[in-house]
Formats: C-alpha cells, sequence, structure tokens
C-alpha cells in the first residue's frame, strides 16, 4: 500500500475513543497490518494476531507475519507463539486474546480469520475438547467424506471448501453426538460487545488485490519463503494445520520433485485468491455491522 493510499484509508477512520480496543479485519494481502500499525502509531496499543496461519512459530514470510522491523515500530502479541505440531483452536485464541482486552495497552486486533473475531464479538460455544483417536481418523479421511458426515444445518453455515472448518464440524459430531450447529445455538455471551470496541473491516478493490496477490508470491519467495519451508521439510505433515498453510503445500511439492516452482507458484496464487474470495463472502456475511473503510487509488 502507497503511502498516499494508506493516508486516505486512515481518513476514513471512524473515531477512536481512548482505551476501546480496535478490530481490524480485511482479506488477505490487502495491507490491513500495515493500517494496525499507522493505528498503533497515532493512538497507541499493542498489535494482538487474529490469523490462524501466524500463530504458528515455524513460519514468518510464508504467512507475511510482521517482520522483526514491523514488530520495533509497536508492541506485538500472538504472533508465532505455538508450536508446529501443537493443538491451536478458535477456543484456544479465544481464551488468549481475552486478558489482552483489559490489559495496560489498547489491543488492535487485526487478521484475516474471521472466526476469531466472530467467537470474540458474538460468542462462542463451549464444546468439549475432541478425543485424540476422532481426531486421528478424521485426519485420514478425505473432505468428501467429512462433508457426508455432517448434518443439513451445520453444513449451511459452514464454509465447505475450508478442510480446518469441515473437519471440526464433524468431530464435533462425532464427539459428542451432537451436530456443531446445536451447539453454537447455545452459544455464551460475547467477550467483547461491538458497541465497546472500534470495529472496521478494510475493504479493498478487487483488481487491485488480484494484482497483489500475484506479485507477494515472488516477493516471499525472495525474502526467503522457499528456505522457510525447506526447513521445515524433515517435519512436514499434512495433516497438520500449520503445514496447510497456503504456499507450504505447494512449496513442499516443489522440493520433493512433484511439480516445477513456476506450479508451486501458480497453485499457491491460486488457492492465495480463492481464500480472499471466502474471506470477503464472510465478512459482507457477518460483519455488516463493523465500519468499512477502503483502500483507494
Amino acid at each position: 500500500m502507497t503511502d498516499d493510499s494508506l493516508s486516505r484509508a486512515l481518513g476514513q477512520l471512524p473515531p477512536v475513543p481512548d482505551g476501546k480496543p480496535v478490530l481490524i479485519a480485511g482479506p488477505t494481502a490487502s495491507g490491513k497490518s500495515a493500517l494496525a500499525l499507522e493505528i498503533a502509531d497515532r493512538f497507541g496499543g499493542v498489535i494482538v494476531n487474529a490469523d490462524a496461519s501466524q500463530v504458528y512459530d515455524c513460519w514468518r514470510v510464508i504467512t507475511a507475519r510482521p517482520s522483526p522491523q514491523e514488530e520495533a515500530r509497536a508492541p506485538h502479541a500472538l504472533y508465532g507463539h505455538v508450536a508446529f505440531d501443537q493443538t491451536y483452536s478458535t477456543g484456544h485464541w479465544l481464551r488468549e486474546v481475552v486478558p489482552l482486552l483489559t490489559g495496560d495497552k489498547r489491543p488492535i486486533i487485526v487478521g484475516g480469520t474471521g472466526l476469531y473475531f466472530t467467537a470474540l464479538t458474538e460468542g462462542m460455544a463451549d464444546i468439549p475438547p475432541t478425543p485424540p483417536d476422532i481426531r486421528d481418523k478424521a485426519d485420514r479421511m478425505t473432505l468428501d467424506d467429512l462433508l457426508s458426515g455432517i448434518d443439513a444445518r451445520t453444513l449451511g453455515g459452514l464454509d465447505v471448501q475450508n478442510r480446518a472448518r469441515v473437519q471440526r464440524a464433524w468431530e464435533v459430531q462425532q464427539a459428542t453426538g451432537r451436530p456443531l450447529a446445536q451447539w453454537q445455538a447455545e452459544t455464551a455471551p460475547p467477550k467483547l460487545n461491538l458497541r465497546d470496541a472500534v470495529p472496521i473491516v478494510f475493504d479493498v478493490d478487487r483488481d487491485w488485490l488480484l494484482d497483489r496477490i500475484n506479485r507477494r508470491f515472488d516477493q516471499m519467495l525472495q525474502a526467503g519463503a522457499l528456505q522457510e519451508v525447506k526447513d521445515m521439510r524433515p517435519r512436514f505433515d499434512p495433516s497438520l494445520p500449520s503445514c496447510r498453510a497456503i504456499g507450504v503445500p505447494e512449496l513442499t511439492g516443489y522440493l520433493d520433485g512433484e511439480m516445477t516452482l513456476e506450479e508451486a507458484r501458480t497453485r499457491a496464487t491460486v488457492s492465495t485468491r480463492q481464500y480472499a474470495k471466502r474471506q470477503r463472502t464472510w465478512f459482507r456475511a457477518r460483519m455488516r455491522a463493523w465500519n468499512w473503510i477502503s483502500r483507494s487509488g
């Protein structure tokens, strides 16, 4: 994002009262992290991660985590603090973010994982943990098999292309004998009401975003993404959520001789476009009451 376009985006900000948490949701590659840094510079606060891939300690470049230079500009929290093979769910994130709401510094919560934001501001069902044997079975199943074991009501509210979400719904139904949608209907009150925050959806022009996505994989390669994946190759496990981050399976396939680097680039770029489309669909459906600002120019 250019300085001019960032300034124009900042000019669209709603009032930011002292002490109120700021929430910034936006699609991947939109420049929302740069916006969060500018808000931290202007109003103060700690930047808190709300991106499911950026929690893992094994990835910085491939998941576009803030750089050390960016982290030096403002305090950051919940980035790169989870081991690659550690179980980490929306519930884990919610438990970690709640104490930050009443800390010494205003939280500026930024990311593209819509489920994190809705769990925080709409509430989250208190579902028992999944037994390891059920999770192991689910890890070995295909997406179609998982979908066939989920009730219609739950399916209606799922992103059926997101394997992690689908698998979670299947596991809940198997482990508890009750559909995920039924658990969600009994959701506890939210930890943060929207009226007590400054909720922002950072929207961007579709063509601009697609162009940025097209260029970003090459920028990641130049910044060391291939070496990052190469270092993790001995521990790569396609069943782990950390190893399903966009770009990781593709570059692993290249390292294993299964595709060319150009093929890996194409596949990762297509996956990123599809993910951005799903994110924007989620935001439009679930965040209509938020403040929408746009990148322009």
